[in-house]
């Protein structure tokens, strides 16, 4: 068993983190496996050193330790544009110059209804779906052709949480749609990313929060297409503020480390996650 803690050092890590780290942690030391870490860092406009430096402190603080040097997917660009060249050559890419404010406007048309939400935000009307990639312009995007991907894979399998979970192709295209698999500011896209990474690393089982679980057909479509191994899935409950709310980074009072500012033990932490 090989499975990793992936955060983006976007901010803090806060209780909800330190519950997905610890129970990959615990699941990989009960099995006689190893437990990796690795660091989301393709957003570099948000990235921050010491929220970087900060996540490996609070995390050797909770007990837990990693292979070194640990993964960066900011070194990695050159492995997520093969990735992609893979996939334009099954055709199953094209360009898309459309920004947030067309796609809602699209959708918001009265003669379209209510916009459709998927895991990757609002479902893509296919405007640009008829261009290729020959036409691609340097501001564009690089979505996937859901319908013709699905082609090639036909219906999806996968094992989440203990149940076997089959996707049709229309239930992928209407659920899921042309997702990015590139942006025109970064050159790839967490979904590509993290396929490719889990790849890399071997990681056998993907423990994370059920908020990803809506992501993972995604990720399965893509580790086909790019004949990549398909991992084990275990999505866990979030950890939830007293009004219900999955906590966020911006939640500082939450933050691993005003709790132990405030004097509190690895101990007292996975108390109050239920470990």
């Amino acid at each position: 068993m090989i499975t990793r803690f992936a955060p983006s050092p976007t901010g803090l890590l806060h209780l909800g983190h330190a519950f997905s780290a610890l129970t990959a942690w615990d699941a990989a030391q009960a099995a006689g496996g190893q437990f990796l870490l690795r660091i989301e860092d393709i957003d570099r406009p948000r990235c921050r050193d010491e929220y970087e430096a900060a996540i490996y402190d609070d995390l050797r603080w909770l007990g837990l330790d990693w292979p070194t040097p640990v993964m960066r997917q900011s070194d990695r660009m050159g492995a997520y544009a093969v990735a992609l060249d893979r996939l334009a050559a099954l055709g199953v890419t094209y360009p898309c110059g459309c920004t947030r404010g067309d796609i809602k406007a699209t959708l918001s048309a009265p003669q379209e209804g209510a916009p459709l939400q998927g895991p990757d935000g609002l479902i893509y009307p296919g405007t640009c779906r008829g261009r290729t990639m020959a036409d691609r312009h340097p501001g564009d995007a690089i979505r996937l052709n859901m319908a013709r991907a699905m082609e090639i894979t036909g219906p999806l399998s996968f094992h989440d949480t203990g149940a076997t979970q089959t996707l049709t192709a229309p239930e992928m295209i209407d659920s899921i749609g042309d997702i990015v698999l590139a942006r025109k500011d970064i050159g790839t896209s967490y979904h590509l990313s993290v396929v490719v990474d889990d790849a890399a690393q071997n990681i056998t089982d993907v423990i994370r929060g059920k908020d990803l679980a809506p992501a993972t057909p995604i990720h399965v479509l893509l580790q086909r297409l790019l004949d990549l191994p398909v991992p084990t899935f275990h999505h866990h409950r979030l950890i939830r503020d007293e009004a219900g709310k999955r906590l966020a980074k911006r939640d500082d009072a939450r933050a691993i480390r005003t709790y132990r500012d405030s004097g509190e033990s690895p101990a007292d932490i996975r108390h109050m996650v239920g470990l």
